[in-house]
């Protein structure tokens, strides 16, 4: 009988299992429901971290296995963390508006709370009307379906567009994040109906759990967090196992020649291509209630450069890689860019690691491109290569002729 796809890749059964345990120890040493040896602003951290490990998980899809350098993903999170962000904030204004016009002597009417609602979020911009595009801000069910719907189709017409036109290589990359900059451009605008450059606030107060303090939200939204990476990574490892990552990393390779196969290469490209996007949504969903705000500035194009580095440095083609470049550099930059390092005096001149921090990056990224070109899951690939040569017992003599015969 055929063996599971667990069984078959013991390697996802070991990322979850690790998953699972770095949830409970966080849970345990968490100030909402464990001894408080861990902030919740540090739980936040680590949930944030665990976003980011999935959308790198996204770009070493479209990046490491099929060979597309998106620019642009960023934009998905972004629009991700928008969608879910019109509702936090329009419920959050709502229950604030509704208990401050319940003091009046008359009720207040449905459109005197409409108005007061405008007013409250788009007053910052000189509007108190509420644009078109909040129609659904009100409810919870469709703002998490154009969480997926929004960035996924965003994808496929930009992809359908690009990739039936056969663009390539650093044409297809110059595209993505054009994409991402005309996208931040229109974002940055008053007229926008997002806020402009202000973008959403208060994401952190979830509507309905206001007696909840943040050190408990912190934690469910951990435990969110972790539950999307490890769906996350089961699906990336099952969707690039068998025929179709076969055929996604044979486009990679030889594109020309997966097509003289007479495989459709860009109805492969296409679907990598709307799939990650989704799952980028869904990791900026969950990412910005706990960063607590979302401006035009997140999905600035820089942000997705910062992502391929990630996945560089972790090492692309592989899954865990994306995780462990994410983790690593999400968890490092919070430690040097939040003040903890101490600055060094020269005298002539004070080194201040806030800003040296992306010095550091890029010498990071340089050395890890040059003495570890598969990034940091290449070294840990061959970690476990060396240890397996040492558990292997020596080859028999029966067995060694037995080799040598099927050679010759």
């Amino acid at each position: 009988m055929e063996r599971t796809f667990l069984l078959r890749h013991p390697s996802v059964m070991v990322f979850i299992a690790l998953l699972a345990l770095f949830t409970v120890g966080a849970t345990i040493l968490s100030e909402g429901f464990g001894v408080g040896l861990i902030s919740t602003s540090f739980v936040k951290t680590l949930g944030k971290t665990l976003c980011l490990c999935l959308i790198a998980i996204a770009m070493d899809l479209v990046w490491g296995y099929c060979g597309i350098l998106s620019l642009g993903h960023f934009a998905f999170f972004g629009l991700g963390g928008y969608m879910i962000g019109m509702w936090l904030m329009y419920e959050r204004t709502k229950s604030i508006v509704v208990e401050q016009l319940g003091a009046a002597q008359l009720p207040p009417t449905p459109e005197e709370v409409r108005e007061a609602i405008g007013s409250q979020i788009f007053g910052v911009v000189g509007g108190s009307e509420i644009p078109a595009i909040w129609m659904f801000a009100d409810s919870l069910i469709i703002q998490i379906a154009l969480v997926v719907l929004v960035p996924g189709l965003l994808a496929l017409v930009f992809g359908w567009l690009a990739f039936r036109s056969r663009v390539t290589g650093v044409y297809l990359s110059i595209l993505t994040q054009a994409m991402t900059l005309a996208l931040s451009l229109y974002l940055f605008q008053n007229d926008s109906g997002l806020r402009g450059n202000n973008g959403l606030s208060g994401l952190q107060n979830i509507p309905g759990a206001e007696n909840l303090s943040q050190d408990v939200i912190s934690v469910w939204f951990l435990w969110a967090s972790a539950f999307a990476l490890g769906a996350g990574y089961l699906f990336a490892a099952w969707m690039v196992s068998g025929k179709f990552g076969n055929v996604v990393r044979g486009i990679r390779d030889d594109e020309a020649r997966v097509r003289f196969l007479g495989y459709n290469v860009e109805a492969y490209k296409l679907v990598v291509f709307t799939v990650t996007a989704v799952i980028a949504g869904i990791a900026g969903a969950l990412y910005y209630p706990q960063a607590g705000i979302i401006n035009p500035a997140e999905i600035a194009p820089i942000a997705s450069i910062y992502l391929a580095v990630w996945v560089a440095i972790g090492g692309r083609g592989r899954l865990y890689g994306a995780v462990i470049g994410a983790a690593l550099v999400s968890l490092v930059s919070t430690w040097f860019t939040s003040g903890q390092v101490p600055d060094i005096p020269l005298g002539f001149y004070t080194i201040e690691w806030v800003d040296w921090w992306l010095v550091l990056l890029g010498f990071g990224f340089v050395l890890v491109t040059l003495f570890a070109p598969q990034g940091l899951g290449g070294l840990v690939d061959a970690l476990v290569r060396n240890r397996q040569a040492i558990a292997a017992p020596p080859p028999t003599p029966a067995k060694s002729a037995e080799k040598a015969s099927e050679a010759a």
